[in-house]
């Protein structure tokens, strides 16, 4: 079983809001991509949140496959909100899911490719990339668990990385590396003006 780690912890302050609350038609980013998990191969979703608790709070789905978490020291980044949310997983998981909340136009086949490749090939870390573009989400091997919870909070996840063999899977899905800082960003992948 694979395990999503869906980060929203950030203080999106480029974005002047939070990013998991970004409008995308109907819905907003962290609602977007709970949909998309839950109708995928994932096994659980474990939202880590920060910066904007109570605003962020009201949108997490009340789903047996979703849990709730925070991150009190969310001012170091990325690796700390991961690190929260690996504390959280359950202890079967073989892999975790790294998503953050601004890469909600990924597609849900996209999500279930990722997850049937790192089941079949067993690798220490897959990422996914796009025209040769490495992007989101990758998973990594659940042996590497402790080696993650010991990194330094303020440590980037590419150290990691650095230090294991990676393996890729090319995806026929833009949507794995539209990521957002600013609302430019975001408007630009959601009026298609960007390519």
């Amino acid at each position: 079983m694979i395990s999503c780690v869906l980060l929203t912890a950030g203080e999106s302050k480029r974005f002047g809001s939070p990013k998991a609350l970004a409008k995308i038609g109907p819905y907003n980013s962290i609602e977007l991509l709970q949909q998309k998990l839950l109708e995928s191969l994932i096994h659980e979703i474990i939202v880590v949140t920060g910066a904007h608790p109570t605003l962020i709070e009201p949108y997490v789905f009340n789903h047996s496959r979703v849990r709730l978490v925070h991150n009190k020291d969310y001012k170091f980044g990325q690796t700390s909100s991961f690190q929260t949310g690996l504390s959280a997983v359950d202890k079967d998981s073989c892999g975790f899911m790294l998503l953050p909340v601004d890469c909600p136009f990924i597609q849900t086949k996209t999500i279930n490719a990722i997850i049937r490749c790192f089941l079949e090939r067993n690798p220490s870390i897959l990422i996914p990339t796009y025209h040769g573009k490495k992007g989101h989400p990758p998973i990594l091997h659940a042996q590497l668990k402790n080696e993650i919870l010991d990194l330094p909070k303020d440590q980037g996840l590419n150290s990691l990385m650095a230090r294991h063999q990676t393996q890729t899977i090319e995806i026929d899905d833009k949507g794995i590396v539209q990521t957002f800082n600013s609302k430019e960003e975001f408007d630009k992948i959601v009026t298609g003006t960007n390519y």
